[in-house]
């Protein structure tokens, strides 16, 4: 009976590390499929917003259209939606994804 319970104590303690390698592969699987392209993406989108220039055709998150009139040094610009018509939006609003739209799918139509 004692040997038993010596050989049940061993095997708890290989289970234990099992569990530990276990719970540390998943939490590299999910830095590397969750906060690793999180990550990349925001480096992006900071590097888009510091190279935005006038003149710039930009789509925001909320779908508005324009071109980049003036870039403020508070973090906003002044977005011309239609000849003489401005809006003050900040630079977090762009949508990098829907920009980078507009400008292949104007590519593609110059290339007609």
């Amino acid at each position: 009976m004692i040997h038993s319970v010596i050989l049940l104590q061993t095997g708890v303690g290989g289970t234990g590390t099992l569990n530990f390698l276990l719970l540390g592969g998943m939490i590299l699987v999910f830095w590397l499929f969750m906060i690793r392209p999180q990550a990349k993406k925001a480096k992006l989108a900071k590097q888009f917003q510091e190279n935005m220039q006038k003149g710039d055709k930009i789509v925001t998150i909320a779908g508005i259209h324009g071109t980049v009139n003036k870039i403020n040094e508070d973090g906003t610009l002044m977005l011309e939606t239609s000849p003489g018509s401005y809006m003050k939006i900040e630079k977090s609003s762009i949508s990098i994804d829907w920009t980078n739209n507009l400008k292949k799918a104007a590519g593609a139509l110059e290339k007609k």
